[in-house]
């Protein structure tokens, strides 16, 4: 019989017992080795069967074992230890607090998704799991941050196998009350509330629900609540689900309503307000129009608003392509703000202006999100350096007049979090090298100095940790591949080949992501006759492990799974290749560490980081992979291998998946199979040993959530806080007041003459030119301006490369035709052909960028023509 009403029944600890529930409720415990082994003694049969979640657990525990434990002498000292580890770690000192004082006093971090761990499925891929590990690594470095999201009452899918291999999607429900969140709560006990107002009279209610990783909140937004009614109620049910409006309703509550949670839980718990702001992706855009919103109450306009809010806003963009950017139809957003909606003190024309594609290239129908997350923030980052090229190129249009290089988007690299993604075993050979609090600081804090202890691991030891790794992760294979075949249908009795599935003394390569098609899952199958062989070598056999999710909207992305389902299905491979449905971060855990070779074949430049190969990487496994995202910039053939690419314009795709897929069997059958199971004179394969060591010594420090957040501090999060005080109202006015002034005199500004000292069309390497320019500013002067001149090598077409820009000073004017004179050195600094122009750029102290304005005044053709501005 059916239920007709659930209710949650929390077990009662006895008092010496009560410690439990604190240490189960912060989810440092999904990082923190100690402090799950102390779950995993309570009872280790019902902790495996709650998939390591200490909440499950205490809830299923029978009263007569925790009687037993609580007279438990040793289990208590245990139980303490940890306790107290736990409050040493949320109220000591960090790297943060040994930082200067200038430093914000807090910095909220939003995200439509969430990856901390498994038992809070709130993520759908590399997004979720790059912003979780943003917060485990603010947490572990001390840094003040409060993360917001939303809470999906469906999370993401889970993924099961048809018979023939076609992806399905469930949808479980979950239950906060079991999951490791607890309400925000006003002073009388009741449940924290916001509110967002919605076309014809009607709200959108949400709670709030509090995680708390390690040292950081996080917030996370519930539309499940009575008081909404049944569409509303649905507006937080599935991550990335629903239409155009039922997304746009999301991102209005993951914006707007989650500055209002801020305010909320600051106002209740006495954290310090944010000074920062960081917008992980567009999703979270809105959270700027909130912002405006709450100064123009305070007697702000509506422009002046605009410059103290993007002051102390950081915007991350994680695409490369704008087909992966939310854009909404114009009229949808319209009829959500204004006088009868949300935000009504805000004129819905310049809402809409923020986020309308109004370049060359661009649909002005449509509102794009990152548009209006980049129009918001006057700090922009890429997740990679290639990505913040790419970005720069994308969106170049924003900043009319700039060349690519010039767009002021600039780039972190993602890091992972090394304590939750390094097995425990990898922790243990590092601690018995270095100590366990270096170790412990390594992972965390990084620093090379700890790393290069790898170089002193013995080679015995380096082999024995990668193949026990190599058979754990065969026996989870079995486990999860029986349990994926009853899925499909399968009896007990025709399983008995997945006892002889994989071999831990086999190389092994794992292939784990979403699947979009530009991440190519089935590139390997380019020429299974090939693959086969690979596979079925006598001497070097390969086994792989494929896992990966399509969006539930994406054939495409289906078939490409039930393609390589269908070939992992043939009795002659099937016990060298499989495909693991339901990929997440608890698989995800077991892959990175097993694998001796993580492949990833995007097509460049799609992959915007992609830091799967790096959470690989700090457990010893080799990277395979395209020159794109992070690997375009670390890779070293001392620690891994490139896949030749074919892009360029014009490249037929088959072709290009064919000479790539080609460059890969290659590379497998020469380099990398040779090299594992070659043996040198120990019976050890020394090469491939010392490929390891070199990963872990050499990339190790690189790919770290630690050293990724310290950059955010240093680079992003410490200029926005100094902006954001720089701009209190008097400031913001006048900054307001001078853009103005400058776009309505922009147009008299010209550069109208110029001249050098040089007498011929070539020069010694040295030399330096004076320069002597006529400009007119028209209603501007000198102080709203700087007059530079570029220089660089040129192209065939006279293009300036690898520019450089020196400004002038003004030395007479304005003459009677209102024009100045302005004059410089020009050095000659490189050698072949080299050119150089004039330009003139608006300039303030409180501009970030002097691309900012997007306003940019250089010599007519005419001029440039007359002048012979080339050097050969």
């Amino acid at each position: 019989m059916k239920a007709i009403r659930r209710f949650t029944v929390r077990p009662v600890l006895p008092d010496p017992l009560r410690p439990l529930s604190d240490l189960a409720r912060n989810l440092r415990w999904s990082w923190h080795a100690e402090t799950r082994d102390l779950f995993q003694t309570v009872d280790p049969e019902r902790w495996a069967a709650s998939g390591g979640d200490p909440v499950r657990l205490l809830g299923s525990v029978p009263p007569g074992r925790l009687a037993e434990l609580a007279g438990d002498r040793r289990f208590l000292r245990r139980l303490a230890a940890v306790e107290g580890d736990l409050h040493d770690y949320l109220t000591g000192d960090r790297w943060y607090q040994s930082r200067p004082d200038r430093l914000p006093a807090a910095i909220a971090y939003f995200s439509p998704e969430f990856g901390i761990t498994a038992a809070l499925p709130q993520y759908s891929g590399g997004l979720g799991i790059l912003a979780g590990d943003h917060l485990k690594a603010a947490s572990d470095l001390g840094v003040p941050l409060i993360g917001v999201g939303l809470l999906y009452r469906h999370g993401y899918f889970r993924q099961t196998l048809s018979r023939d291999g076609w992806q399905q999607e469930h949808y479980p429900v979950l239950d906060p009350h079991e999951l490791p969140v607890a309400l925000l709560k006003e002073a009388d006990g009741t449940p924290a509330q916001v509110s967002l107002a919605l076309p014809g009279g009607r709200s959108l209610r949400a709670r709030i629900w509090l995680a708390q990783v390690g040292r950081v909140p996080l917030l996370l937004l519930d539309s499940d609540v009575e008081e909404n009614d049944l569409g509303e109620r649905g507006v937080t049910d599935r991550l990335y689900g629903g239409g155009s409006e039922h997304r746009l309703l999301q991102e209005m509550l993951l914006g707007i309503g989650g500055v209002r949670a801020v305010r909320t839980y600051c106002r209740l718990t006495g954290h310090p307000e944010p000074e920062v702001f960081h917008t992980n992706e567009g999703h979270a855009g809105f959270l700027g129009l909130e912002r405006i919103a709450e100064l123009c109450a305070q007697g702000l306009e509506f422009d002046s608003a605009l410059e103290a809010v993007r002051a102390g806003t950081v915007f991350t963009t994680h695409t490369p392509v704008p087909a992966g950017i939310d854009r909404f139809d114009r009229e949808l957003v319209a009829r959500h703000f204004g006088p009868d909606a949300e935000l009504p003190g805000i004129d819905v024309d310049r809402v809409l202006r923020l986020g309308m594609e109004t370049y060359p290239g661009g649909e002005p129908n449509l509102f794009n999100m990152a548009v209006m997350g980049l129009r918001l923030a006057q700090r922009a980052n890429g997740v990679s350096l290639l990505h913040g090229q790419v970005s720069r190129e994308m969106f170049a249009g924003l900043w009319p007049g700039f060349d690519p290089d010039e767009v002021p988007i600039t780039s972190v690299t993602n890091g992972v979090h090394a304590p939750t993604w390094v097995a425990p075993e990898v922790f243990r050979l590092g601690a018995r090298q270095i100590g366990p609090h270096r170790a412990e600081d390594a992972l965390t804090v990084g620093g090379s100095e700890r790393w290069d202890a790898a170089a002193d691991i013995p080679d015995q030891d380096i082999w024995e940790l990668r193949r026990a790794l190599r058979e754990q992760l065969v026996l989870e294979v079995r486990s999860r591949l029986r349990t994926s075949w009853r899925q499909r249908g399968a009896g007990t009795a025709e399983l008995g080949w997945i006892d002889s599935v994989l071999d831990p003394d086999v190389l092994t390569i794992g292939f784990a992501r979403r699947v979009p098609s530009y991440k190519r899952l089935t590139l390997m199958l380019r020429d299974p006759d090939r693959l086969m062989e690979l596979l079925l070598h006598p001497e070097r056999p390969v086994q792989i492990v494929v896992a990966g999710k399509a969006h539930p909207a994406d054939d495409g992305g289906k078939r490409l799974i039930q393609e390589l389902v269908r070939f992992a299905d043939d009795p002659r491979v099937r016990h060298r290749i499989v495909f693991l449905p339901d990929y997440g971060m608890a698989m995800a855990q077991k892959l990175y560490t097993g694998c001796d070779v993580w492949l990833n074949n995007p097509l460049r430049p799609l992959e915007a980081c992609g830091t799967s190969g790096m959470k690989a990487a700090l457990n010893g496994c080799l990277n395979l992979s395209v020159r794109d995202g992070w690997w375009d910039e670390w890779f070293d053939p001392d620690f891994g291998w490139e896949i030749p690419t074919a892009d360029g314009a014009g490249v037929d795709p088959d072709h290009r998946d064919d000479v790539e897929a080609a460059a890969l069997y290659d590379l497998l059958e020469r380099r990398v199979t040779p090299r594992f199971y070659e043996r040198g004179r120990g019976g050890l394969p020394d090469r491939w040993i010392e490929m390891v060591r070199q990963t872990l010594a050499r990339l190790g420090p690189k790919v770290l959530a630690g050293r990724m957040v310290q950059e955010y501090v240093e680079r992003l999060y410490t200029p926005a806080a100094l902006a954001h005080r720089s701009m209190d109202p008097d400031a913001a006015r006048a900054l307001a007041e001078w853009k103005a002034r400058v776009r309505a005199a922009w147009p008299g500004v010209t550069v109208d003459h110029v001249e050098t000292s040089a007498t011929a069309a070539t020069a010694e390497l040295g030399t330096t030119l004076g320069l002597h320019v006529r400009v007119g500013l028209g209603d501007l002067g000198p102080d709203d301006v700087e007059v530079q001149a570029v220089s660089g090598r040129v192209d065939e077409e006279d293009r300036i490369t690898d520019a450089s820009a020196v400004p002038l000073k003004p030395v007479s004017g304005p003459d009677q035709e209102g024009r100045w004179v302005y004059e410089g050195p020009l050095s000659l600094d490189r050698t072949g052909p080299f050119g150089y122009t004039v330009r003139i750029l608006p300039a303030h102290p409180l501009l970030a960028s002097s691309a900012e304005l997007g306003l940019v005044a250089v010599p007519s053709e005419e001029l440039v023509a007359a002048a012979g501005l080339l050097m050969r």
